[in-house]
């Protein structure tokens, strides 16, 4: 059961945070003590490629299967957002992955993503009042079906994704801990700095 809070009647202006970083860094792990430790006015949204490759989506190699899949990708975690910011409950969204993440995975020049989406990677930025980036550690976990890189892979994916959201003026780096419970409460500390006072409990770290 999510803990309570202070304003379960009140309305908010809600705003967008991004949990990122490439694969294996940990944001399963974070988005699960998030569920427990915030009220439900902090709304964790699913990952949008999760979604995409469950319901059966074409994973191929060619340049257009890729190009689909991002471009698929944004439109599902843009309608995320949107529902989510209509159903008026939240004060704090917190994205597995935005939609910048999307250019990381682009193999062709960033405008024509930008270009096909009818937007810019400016505009997409403004959407986040914040990213979480959450390096990954020196093992890679295959148990994630949904994992298909090496671990080489996964780490340059990490820096491809730390380049395309660079410019965003509030960005947290989250670097690996030889104990993960650090680096857990590294990224709760992190998300709690964006939350409403009316909507924190008390401080508390992970392991306690």
């Amino acid at each position: 059961m999510r803990p309570s809070c202070a304003c379960e009647l009140h309305a908010h202006r809600p705003c967008r945070i991004v949990l990122t970083g490439g694969p294996g860094a940990g944001k399963t792990a974070v988005l699960e003590v998030v569920q427990r430790q915030f009220c439900e006015h902090v709304v964790a949204l699913p990952e949008a490629a999760s979604i995409l490759f469950k319901g059966g989506f074409p994973r191929r190699s060619s340049t257009a299967g890729r190009e689909a899949v991002q471009r698929a990708i944004f439109r599902i975690q843009t309608e995320l957002e949107r529902m989510t910011l209509e159903e008026s409950r939240a004060a704090v969204i917190l994205c597995d992955r935005g939609t910048v993440d999307c250019l990381a995975y682009w193999d062709a020049a960033p405008a024509r993503f930008w270009q096909e989406l009818g937007t810019s990677h400016a505009a997409e930025l403004a959407r986040y009042a914040a990213v979480i980036h959450l390096r990954p550690g020196q093992g890679y976990d295959h148990s994630n079906p949904m994992r298909i890189e090496t671990a080489e892979q996964a780490l340059a994916i990490d820096r491809r994704i730390e380049e395309v959201w660079a410019p965003h003026p509030s960005r947290v780096i989250i670097d690996s801990s030889a104990s993960f419970l650090d680096k857990l409460d590294a990224a709760i500390g992190a998300i709690r700095a964006q939350i409403p006072s009316c909507c924190l409990p008390e401080a508390a770290t992970v392991g306690s």
